[in-house]
């Protein structure tokens, strides 16, 4: 079963990447790799459906919410094999609906540490996002049009501001708490300031 929020794109980017993770004994276990024959690289995966316990993968025993900033679901969903039987996971009827909801969850507490957007700002973000997706259907390089010129406002504007937030002395690690996203990611905004 493909599911939409196998990563989740949220406002924050990937810096909160939602994913749903499987136990094996009580741990995460490491990526499914699959032998395709010779050569030099072997395909390798961490989804969810491939701990099926076939062709000697791992069998997951429970799945749980998870997140590209490190956090992990303190929730274990134990996967039903009796109903299951011998089918591929991504065949299987699994109730994906704990580990997002969970995800949700972390993701509120995200947003509560984040700064608010005005709310005349949010309602103008729906409004281009519906008007883009519009275009999209009626025009698509209209649309792609539109999307380089929003993409060079955020940029220079995007500047700016990390400009103004080092200019007073604001640490990446507030920038970051107050974007949704990582440190690392608050001091590259931060470098990027700098050829302003």
């Amino acid at each position: 079963m493909v599911v939409e929020w196998d990563w989740w794109t949220v406002e924050f980017g990937d810096a909160h990447a939602g994913v749903v993770g499987v136990l094996v004994g009580g741990v995460e276990p490491g990526p499914v790799y699959f032998d395709v024959g010779s050569g030099p690289e072997m395909p390798s995966t961490m989804h969810w459906s491939a701990y099926d316990g076939l062709a000697g993968r791992p069998r997951a025993q429970a799945l749980r919410a998870g997140c590209a900033c490190g956090w992990r679901g303190a929730a274990e969903y134990p996967v039903d094999w009796d109903t299951i039987g011998d089918q591929p996971l991504d065949e299987a009827d699994v109730d994906l609906a704990g580990p997002l909801a969970d995800w949700n969850a972390h993701l509120s507490l995200v947003r509560d540490k984040a700064a608010p957007l005005p709310d005349p700002l949010a309602a103008l973000l729906v409004e281009i996002t519906g008007q883009l997706t519009a275009t999209t259907a009626d025009a698509p390089l209209a649309a792609l049009r539109a999307v380089g010129v929003l993409e060079r406002i955020a940029a220079r504007v995007g500047r700016e501001a990390a400009g103004a937030l080092s200019d007073a002395g604001v640490s990446a690690e507030a920038v970051a708490a107050g974007l949704g996203t990582t440190t690392s990611k608050a001091l590259v905004l931060f470098l990027t300031a700098q050829d302003r």
